[in-house]
């Protein structure tokens, strides 16, 4: 069987996963600013809401964390 001469490591794989980032980041650009103005405009309260919001999917997801981490046996 013969070998790839293709490199996996190195500055041009690290250039290629550059420019991926690069347009990635371009795309979701205006998605991020359309985000943060609907953010701005919100009330106070509303704000808090979201936030309040936000606090309880942490935690259940740091409780779903800590039990998968309680039920998987150690080696």
């Amino acid at each position: 069987m013969a070998r790839s001469t293709r490199r996996l490591g190195g500055a041009g794989y690290r250039a290629g996963r550059a420019r991926t980032a690069v347009r990635g980041a371009r795309r979701v650009w205006p998605y991020v600013l359309m985000a943060l103005e609907r953010w701005q405009s919100l009330s106070p309260e509303d704000k808090e809401r979201y936030k309040k919001q936000a606090r309880g999917y942490m935690n259940r997801g740091r409780q779903a964390m800590d039990t998968q981490r309680r039920r998987r046996p150690r080696p």
